[in-house]
């Protein structure tokens, strides 16, 4: 499932959207048109009509590769790395 937010650029191509099994949270990790790639953090909440709504500010940083972003989201959300896993 790929979550969509008005923070993500939609010159950014997301490669992976893991989410919960719950699917009410989820990480977005994108490519931008600039080689650089990112990530992104998103709730879902039945009082927000199921809208995805980012969790931080993450999709600011850069990093060099699509494996760097994946590490560093893993360190920050602290849920990821179990559904990773």
């Amino acid at each position: 499932m790929r979550c969509v937010s008005a923070r993500l650029d939609p010159s950014w191509k997301v490669l992976a959207s893991p989410s919960t099994p719950a699917v009410d949270r989820c990480v977005d990790i994108f490519r931008r048109p600039d080689g650089t790639f990112g990530f992104e953090e998103f709730r879902r909440d039945p009082e927000d009509m199921g809208a995805w709504t980012p969790v931080a500010y993450y999709s600011e940083r850069t990093f060099a590769s699509e494996v760097d972003a994946t590490a560093a989201a893993r360190q920050l959300v602290p849920w990821l790395a179990t559904v990773l896993d």
